[in-house]
């Protein structure tokens, strides 16, 4: 059976025992599942909006999911997308908040740019940690989080903070992702998860770098009889992971939000 015919039916297999599982708590809590399942599928194609507010909520979940699966397939478990969000959100608004010389959707892409950046880095830590000493990838990735939380913390109520407000915010940013459907949220984001998610699967699939991730995740021992660096692919694999988490919290910055905030991205990175 082709690999992309096994894929569909585990995906479906997946979607009818999540609907199954749904069905059953639902009977549980004493509620009809025939009714809350039509109000479900009214919420979301009932109208415009709420088709759009379900691609709005997606696009971050698309990025931080696609970073974090790169990390799983290479062996990198990657527990601080939520962290990474954060850093990337706090690089893309120090950049959007300077004086660039440059048109505005330089400016923003500069912005997104930071954020893969700030992203990749916070997981380079642990990612070099694990390489280089052995150290558990979970237990830091996951302590990081709550580092970027307070740091977020910290700045907006100093360095980035909006200047004529009192609340703990930076300012409204200039740069933006460009609204793609009126009079909705739906952001340029969304499009560039799709992207992202088209690349990521060429990369793993059809190039030497994916196949050297795939084999270090498989068998470290055997990818390193194969010549293949590990140290290298482990770190690699953790900075793609978490400059795409980056880039998904910039997504929630300048498409959603438009400026730096506590709680911005909720509980998307888990």
């Amino acid at each position: 059976m082709h690999k992309f015919t096994q894929q569909a039916i585990r995906v479906a297999i997946y979607i009818g025992l999540t609907l199954t599982v749904a069905a059953l708590l639902v009977l549980g809590a004493g509620a009809d599942p025939m009714r809350c399942g039509r109000i479900f599928i009214f919420g979301i194609f009932g109208s415009l909006n709420g088709f759009a507010e379900v691609l709005v909520k997606a696009a971050p979940l698309l990025l931080a999911g696609l970073g974090i699966s790169i990390g799983f397939r290479s062996g990198f478990f990657n527990i601080g997308a939520e962290g990474q969000m954060y850093m990337g959100a706090i690089a893309a608004t120090a950049v959007a908040m300077a004086p660039l010389p440059f048109p505005l959707w330089a400016h923003t892409a500069l912005a997104m740019a930071a954020a893969f950046l700030a992203g990749g880095f916070w997981a380079f830590i642990p990612g070099i940690l694990k390489a280089k000493f052995g150290i558990s990838e979970i237990i830091n990735t996951l302590m990081l989080n709550y580092i970027a939380f307070d740091l977020t913390g910290v700045l907006i109520r100093g360095a980035l903070q909006d200047s004529t407000d009192y609340l703990p915010q930076s300012p409204i940013l200039v740069p933006e992702l460009t609204c793609i459907l009126e009079p909705t949220r739906l952001h340029a984001g969304f499009l560039l998860a799709l992207v992202m998610v088209a690349f990521a699967w060429w990369l793993m699939e059809y190039t030497p770098v994916g196949f050297e991730l795939q084999a270090v995740g498989s068998n470290k021992r055997a990818a390193k009889c194969l010549g293949i660096n590990v140290m290298k692919s482990i770190v690699l694999a953790s900075c793609l992971g978490g400059g795409l988490a980056g880039v998904a919290g910039a997504g929630e910055l300048l498409g959603v939000q438009h400026r730096l905030l506590e709680g911005l991205v909720g509980s998307s990175g888990y």
